[in-house]
């Protein structure tokens, strides 16, 4: 892929969006599109993606979780024997809310992280946690309303909520996580301009992309701040269980059954390729999650819940967790010396207790979108921050994931990047 190609892939948002209106305008079919269909934006993120799977780039973009230590052949037995022995089952459609073996066992998951008091009844298994976000804009959210978030953020779910034309308004963050003094004050300017909020999205364990971990003694202020302003909380922890130390953080949703409801996933614990999440759901909300979640899906598979629900029974999961804390301990200390090693002045990154995101931050004036052209040359890629806000303003921050890489790749990859960033730096200062 040449210079060029790659940039066209890579252009902004608006760019993109401006380009299929005018593909689009040369057929009659143009004026079918909903207003939504122009909401809905490609994401960077699966861009470079895209492009990362070139012969000899060392990708420091993807937040995919290592598989090498899970147990391939007994789960290709495992496979065989679902559908040998439950073919007429595993293959079949199921119910809309998810089996109830695997509810049960989405409720010991949770239990592991501090959620004790879980009812698999309140239970929805999802396609991902993904399509969990979805359901949730659909259910809560009309046009114009806003979501709150962590600024930065997950760019699937800002993709999903826009989809749905809510109005995202960005909270800052430190070195702790959401601010709760900047969460008070958003939300009393936000009333004051009479905007109806509907929720607030955050992740607050190992956050994507930035790596920042909302401290323990935040933790309760936020959801109450929340609850007193009658705004949901859409707790979204993928990452949980992934402390270096061993010992997660209490979920939100542990000590608030009523104000929050709770997205957990399959994709970092076990394999994305399953696809597989859960929402627990407050009560008094559950029927009309769980209708809008099977109105999409009709149910989620049969086949790949039971391929979860073996991979829970049947082997040691936790000794799994276990081993990839080590894992992705050793990988972050990796890339936390390169970067130390390596990296000029003037730049500084998050040190994370957990995860697969470190997170950079350039001099103000930096744009690290146009860095990436050039790191693809220089043979390594990164996400630029841009994709990580619903600002559309440019971005001194750059997002690098170390869950998927050796260590000696990791090292290399910032060696490559390094030169990319020190001449940006020279740039800058003129």
């Amino acid at each position: 892929m040449t210079f060029e190609e790659t940039a066209a892939r890579l252009q902004s948002a608006e760019t993109q969006t401006a380009l299929e209106r005018a593909a689009a305008s040369s057929h009659r079919h143009e004026v079918l599109f909903s207003d939504r269909a122009f909401h809905i934006k490609q994401s960077a993120v699966r861009d470079v993606f895209d492009i990362s799977i070139r012969p000899g780039l060392v990708s420091l973009a993807g937040g995919s979780p290592s598989l090498r230590s899970l147990p391939l052949e007994g789960l290709g037995e495992s496979a065989r024997r679902i559908i040998a022995e439950h073919g007429l089952e595993s293959l079949q459609y199921g119910a809309g809310q998810g089996m109830e073996e695997l509810r049960r066992q989405a409720c010991e998951v949770m239990a592991a992280e501090g959620i004790l008091d879980a009812d698999p009844d309140d239970v929805v298994i999802t396609t991902g946690s993904q399509s969990a976000q979805d359901v949730a804009a659909k259910v809560f959210c009309n046009p114009g309303d806003v979501v709150l978030c962590e600024d930065p953020t997950y760019v699937g779910a800002l993709n999903a909520f826009e989809a749905y034309e809510v109005d995202l308004q960005s909270v800052p963050m430190d070195g702790d996580g959401l601010i709760p003094e900047a969460l008070e004050e958003k939300i009393a300017s936000l009333r004051e301009q009479g905007k109806p909020i509907k929720m607030l999205y955050t992740i607050p364990s190992f956050n994507n992309p930035s790596g920042v971990t909302l401290a323990a003694g935040r933790r309760q202020r936020i959801v109450d701040i929340c609850a007193r302003e009658n705004i949901l909380v859409l707790e979204d922890n993928p990452y949980g269980m992934l402390r270096f130390d061993g010992r997660p953080l209490t979920p939100l949703r542990a000590a608030n059954p009523h104000d929050v409801l709770y997205l957990g996933s399959f994709s970092k614990i076990f394999a994305p390729g399953v696809r597989v999440g859960w929402a627990l759901v407050p009560k008094h909300l559950h029927r009309r999650f769980y209708l809008a979640c099977e109105a999409v899906v009709l149910c989620p598979s049969p086949l790949t819940q039971m391929l979860v629900s073996a991979y829970l029974r049947d082997y040691d999961w936790m000794q799994h967790i276990r081993d990839s804390r080590v894992l992705y301990a050793a990988r972050c200390a990796a890339m936390l010396q390169a970067l130390a090693e390596h990296l000029p002045d003037g730049v500084s990154w998050t040190v994370p207790d957990g995860g697969f995101f470190v997170w950079l931050t350039m001099p103000e004036g930096v744009d690290t979108y146009p860095l990436l052209y050039e790191a693809i040359d220089a043979g390594v890629v990164f996400i630029p921050g841009a994709a990580f806000t619903p600002s559309d303003e440019p971005s001194n921050k750059l997002r690098l994931a170390f869950s998927a890489v050796s260590e000696e790749d990791i090292r290399e990859g910032v060696r490559r990047l390094a030169p990319v960033l020190h001449r940006a730096l020279d740039a800058a200062a003129g």
